[in-house]
């Protein structure tokens, strides 16, 4: 699949007298989608926020398009990232959280407006012309001038998907979407995801606790524990067929079979 777009090599992460990661070493490959599963607190989401740089690696390196993202050369030295180099390599990654994290004074249109405008200093028209696209993509065309406000938790969820999807990133991350959702919204974000794995261009990392999403979507399946990769590889072999008994207890909360959700 090509050279990979992100490298971790030996990234330990400690908050505190916690050890969150313990020597994480993953690549990723353009156009991969890799799930990531786990105990809540094996590490799954610092990872991805460290990606994002919302978290910086207590040691070891993270290289995105083969530039380091936390270092940077002056003078023919590595020294610390100044934010403009976090900035240029960020612009490649988009983010959804669990909580949307929108606008409340803004209507839909104008929250996924803001970002090309003031960060990539695109024209208000194109910006515009582009958010409309993207909200047509994940089916809210017709929501535009509403305000968060008057969205259901789906569609709030779809909006900060559109809003992520504007500034093109050739990585998109997901920290458990779905986990603020009522039931029966779920179904709907899972759904718009789906669609951006099948056109196949953004490599995407998942955060998720919906096993049977994983099996469907994932190229790759990652099993994180107590801060490391206990397991990984394709989902029939992680999700159908696990070996460890540690995986096999972890799948087996999951109404009881290892590939349920």
């Amino acid at each position: 699949m090509g050279e990979p777009i992100v490298k971790y090599k030996n990234v330990y992460k400690s908050f505190g007298d916690v050890n969150v990661l313990k020597g994480i070493n993953l690549n990723i490959s353009p156009s991969e989608k890799v799930a990531l599963i786990g105990p809540s607190g094996s590490g799954k989401t610092t990872i991805i926020r460290m990606l994002m740089t919302l978290e910086q690696p207590t040691s070891g390196t993270i290289e995105v398009n083969g530039h380091n993202l936390w270092k940077m050369e002056r003078n023919g030295k590595q020294v610390d990232a100044n934010e403009s180099h976090l900035r240029k390599i960020r612009g490649d990654i988009g983010m959804v959280f669990q909580h949307f994290n929108l606008f409340p004074h803004m209507t839909i249109l104008e929250n996924c407006m803001a970002a090309p405008i003031h960060v990539q200093k695109e024209s208000k028209e194109s910006a515009k012309q582009r958010s409309i696209e993207m909200l047509e993509k994940v089916g809210l065309g017709d929501k535009t001038d509403l305000y968060p406000s008057q969205l259901s938790g789906g569609q709030k969820q779809r909006v900060a998907m559109a809003r992520a999807l504007v500034m093109r990133p050739k990585i998109m991350l997901f920290d458990e979407v779905t986990s603020a959702l009522d039931p029966e919204l779920v179904g709907e974000v899972l759904e718009v995801i789906r669609d951006l794995a099948k056109e196949g261009e953004m490599a995407m990392i998942l955060v998720t606790h919906e096993m049977d999403f994983a099996r469907d979507i994932a190229d790759r399946v990652l099993f994180l524990n107590e801060g490391v990769i206990e397991a990984e590889g394709p989902p029939e072999e992680i999700l159908i067929n696990p070996e460890s008994e540690r995986l096999q207890s972890f799948l087996s909360r999951f109404t009881g079979s290892n590939s349920s959700s």
